[in-house]
């Protein structure tokens, strides 16, 4: 069976965002980073390409230059188990990025990522507490668990 490798394409910064990563995700590590030849197309020494894996995900990233950023087209869930771990990820990866809504941020290097509860999707597949969890979550950046069940409990009575 094949294997489906994340190829992500950075504006010459791949080291220090493969050293960023890896420093936020358990069982992560930095593979391998290949580096330019005299024959180019880059300087030599320089790095061109490399692996990373993030909690057991392998990832291949590319030193491409700026013509083609990362944009939300693109992103990455985080789902998590509590609001410790939702608060863990959205303080590491927010650092020096850009919040947006409905528990998305772009971190430093413009990807992005949703860091989203999986009490959120339980909410969400309950007809009962779907809309007002849905309303909830439109009016948050880092999603909080606490505030969407008050936001169900409080529509339900």
């Amino acid at each position: 069976m094949p294997t489906i490798t994340p190829s992500l394409w950075f504006d010459n910064n791949l080291s220090e965002a493969a050293a960023f990563y890896t420093a936020i995700f358990p069982n992560s590590s930095i593979e391998e980073f290949h580096r330019f030849t005299d024959a180019g197309p880059g300087t030599p020494g320089d790095v061109a390409w490399g692996t990373f894996v993030l909690d057991g995900q392998r990832f291949i990233g590319i030193n491409g230059g700026p013509q083609f950023p990362f944009s939300e087209a693109v992103s990455f869930e985080i789902r998590c188990t509590d609001q410790a771990e939702i608060d863990y990820y959205w303080e590491r990866l927010a650092d020096g990025g850009v919040e947006s809504q409905c528990g998305w941020l772009k971190d430093r290097f413009g990807l992005s990522w949703q860091v989203a509860p999986a009490r959120l999707y339980e909410l969400l597949q309950d007809p009962t507490s779907a809309v007002a969890a849905t309303q909830a979550m439109h009016s948050m950046r880092r999603i909080v668990i606490a505030d969407l069940e008050a936001a169900v409990s409080a529509n339900s009575k």
